[in-house]
Formats: structure tokens, sequence, C-alpha cells
């Protein structure tokens, strides 16, 4: 036989007969890792304005972040789910990103609160007047905050090894409601979305990720105790039941409560719907993939502000209704409009993340997700910043709390164009566009 035709009859043997990994395809790695974020200290309470500078009094429950960390070839995202009301202040957020680049070499991040009304206020500052000599306590925890979260994101990049993984979702009746709207029929998102991630060779749990839509809002403002509501019972049935760590990811739920009916008290909704959670991921039958692909973006947009707090009378309104040190920290955050951010990714070419700054309403996941066109869409609200809710157009001419300018500042519609850029940039990664 021809000694080139042979070499080329042994080439071709190789490539056909060996794994995609031998061709160097592209692997996805995870890992994941926690610490705990209680404050030490009393500290105001986010999430009631009736509660004014009130201190927390104790912890009910410990709060924690929990972090997953995906790498596809040279690009990484973290995925960082907290027991807090919202995601860090505008100024911590960014240190944490710097300090993950250039410790980690994560470009990218997903870091969103789980929406507890039982958290910590996270927006004052070290100034005269906005926190600094009345609520120094707060600004100590502020820096253990930023180090506990660098910290779990770092330890889930040290522990990243090749990940098999499974995503699905299905709908589950039952255990959420509309509380906004008076028109029928009453929108509501009841997607529960899920991921799973185990170790490639050893099939050991590394983590799995929940998506689910319900304000944690079952214990009363009167309780100054820290905690992570329902979720943190759904967190530890998850860990009980499949191993690994489990990351809660709080939807598009500005006008969404969970519906707890029956179930009794936060703890007992928490466990009941951890059970759905884990008998669902049962379902799933990770697979390692043969050609991984990871796509990020990411843009602040700018809209105008339907409040004026440059305004003394509405300035000191807004100061009655919650605190001084906390409107004028605020009023700095906004004086250039409302400039929320949004983070889409897109892992395997199917699944999508769509992350935004604020509590946005139902339908802007429901919409999305049906126009997607992708095998699965999770949205994540409260996320890498806190721009306050954003209302559908129609929810926004209904009015009512969560759609009036009170507290949804932003123009009107201005949701809409953020979903619509985030639809864009996922059929751009697909190269549809």
């Amino acid at each position: 036989m021809n000694v080139r035709l042979t070499a080329s009859l042994l080439v071709m043997v190789f490539f056909v007969g060996c794994p995609a990994i031998c061709l160097g395809a592209s692997r996805l790695l995870a890992g994941a890792a926690r610490r705990e974020i209680t404050p030490k200290n009393a500290v105001p309470m986010w999430g009631y304005g009736a509660r004014h500078d009130a201190l927390s009094q104790g912890t009910l429950d410990p709060l924690y972040a929990s972090a997953i960390v995906l790498q596809v070839d040279q690009v990484k995202l973290a995925i960082v789910g907290l027991d807090l009301g919202r995601s860090p202040s505008e100024a911590t957020l960014e240190r944490i990103r710097s300090r993950i680049q250039l410790q980690g070499g994560i470009a990218h991040s997903l870091i969103a609160g789980s929406h507890t009304h039982h958290g910590p206020v996270l927006e004052l500052t070290d100034a005269d007047g906005k926190g600094r000599g009345r609520f120094d306590a707060a600004l100590r925890y502020y820096a253990e905050l930023e180090d506990a979260i660098v910290d779990a994101i770092l330890e889930a990049n040290r522990a990243l090894v090749p990940a098999r993984f499974a995503a699905g979702g299905k709908l589950l009746d039952g255990f959420n409601r509309n509380r906004h709207t008076r028109r029928e029929p009453k929108p509501v998102d009841r997607y529960l979305g899920v991921m799973k991630f185990e170790d490639e060779q050893s099939g050991t749990p590394i983590a799995s990720l929940v998506n689910f839509t319900g304000h944690p809002t079952n214990l009363p403002a009167q309780t100054l105790l820290f905690s992570a509501d329902y979720v943190g019972a759904v967190r530890s049935v998850m860990e009980s039941e499949l191993g690994g760590t489990a990351v809660f990811m709080q939807g598009a739920s500005g006008d969404i409560s969970v519906d707890r009916g029956s179930r009794g008290d936060h703890a007992d909704f928490g466990k009941a719907l951890g059970r759905e959670i884990v008998g669902f991921v049962r379902t799933l039958t990770t697979q390692p993939a043969s050609r991984a692909s990871l796509q990020v973006r990411e843009e602040r947009f700018q809209f105008a502000s339907r409040i004026d707090l440059k305004n003394p009378l509405v300035f000191t309104a807004y100061s009655v209704a919650f605190f001084p040190e906390l409107v004028r920290n605020f009023a700095d955050e906004y004086q250039d409009g409302i400039r929320p951010r949004l983070t889409v990714a897109l892992l395997n070419d199917q699944y999508a993340i769509v992350g935004a700054s604020g509590e946005f309403f139902c339908q802007h996941a429901v919409r999305l997700r049906e126009r997607a066109r992708v095998e699965q869409l999770f949205f994540f609200g409260y996320c890498n910043g806190y721009h306050q809710y954003f209302p559908t157009i129609e929810a926004a001419s209904e009015g009512g709390y969560g759609a009036d300018q009170q507290v949804a500042p932003a123009e009107v519609g201005a949701g809409e164009t953020m979903m619509n850029a985030a639809l864009i940039w996922l059929f751009q990664m697909q190269g549809k566009l």
C-alpha cells in the first residue's frame, strides 16, 4: 500500500473514532462553594419602609452566598445567589468584580439577591449624612460581605472540574400568585427552572441551581431577625436529598407573591417547594457537552426618572417614608436617571440566562421565554444592581404598588426595552442576526 495513502487512512480513523475531547473540543467546567453572610452586629433591615431605620435584633436563620463558577475555554462566569433583598450596591459590586477578575480570571458574573425582606440594608455609604457615624456597623458589614462573596466565588473557581450538565423546566401550579393586577386572567410565571452539574468522571454532585418566582415576604415586618425566608428551607431540602451546593435564583417577581395555601409557615412552604424541585431534578440525566460554549454580554441602560429626588418636597416625603441617609444615597445613584444593568449568557447555544437589576413584573420573563426560541431560559431578577420596580406598560397604566412612579421610577416601557435587547443579543449569539 502507498505510504502516503496509509498515513491518510490512519488520520481518518483517528478523527472518526476519537471522542470529541481528543480533538480539543471545548469542555464545560464547574465548581461551587458557599460562605455565610449574616451580619454580626445590629444594622438597619431591608424590605419594609415602615421599619424606617430600626436595627436588627438577631438571627432567625443564617444568610448565605452560594456560588457556581462555569468555564468554557477562557470564558468564566460566576453565578451567585445571595440571601439578601437585592444584590450589593454599585460600589461593592464593582469591587467584587474587579477582585474576581484579578484573582480568578472571572470576567463575568450574575450576582443576585433572593429578595428576602429580612436581610440588611445595603445602600448606605461612608459619607456624612449617608451612613457614616450613625450606621458604622453597616459599613463594616459591607466590607465583610464583599470578602465573603469574593471568597465563595474564588473557592468555586479553585474547585473547577470537567462537568456533566442537565437543565430543564416545568410549570408548577399552586405555589405562587399575582399580587398586583385586578384584571383577569392574572398573569403568573409558574415556570420552575433547574440546572444540574455533576463531576464528569465520578458523577459526584457539584451543584443544583433553581430559578423560581415568588416574593420572600412570609415573615412579618415586625420581626427584626435575619432570615432567608423560604429560600433557606428550599436549599436545605435540595442539599440533603441531592448533595452538592444548592443555589437559589429569584425570578421576575415584581408582581408575584408565593402562595403558601395550607403549607404552614415560611419553612414549611420552603420544604414543600424543595421536595417538588428534588423530584424534578431527579428526572434529569446529566451529559458531558460534546461542544460546550459560553457567551456573555452586559450593558447598562439609561432611562429618564419619573421621580425627582432633587425636589425638596419629594426628598422629604421619601425620607419620612424610609429614612434620610438611605434616600440621600438613592438620590446620588439616580441623579443621572435610572441606569439598570442587563446581563445575558448563553450556555451551549441552548440555555439562556437573563439577569436584570430590578423587580421586573412576571410578564417580562414569560414573554421573553416565549420569544427566545432556546431550549431553556432562566430569568434572574435583583441581579447585578437594584433599580426598583419595572412594571409592564399595561401594568403601569393600571397603576398600584409596584407600578406607580413612587417605587417604579424608570420611564414607562423601560422593561420592554431591556427585554427586546436581551432577545436581540440571544439571536446574535446564535448567529441568527
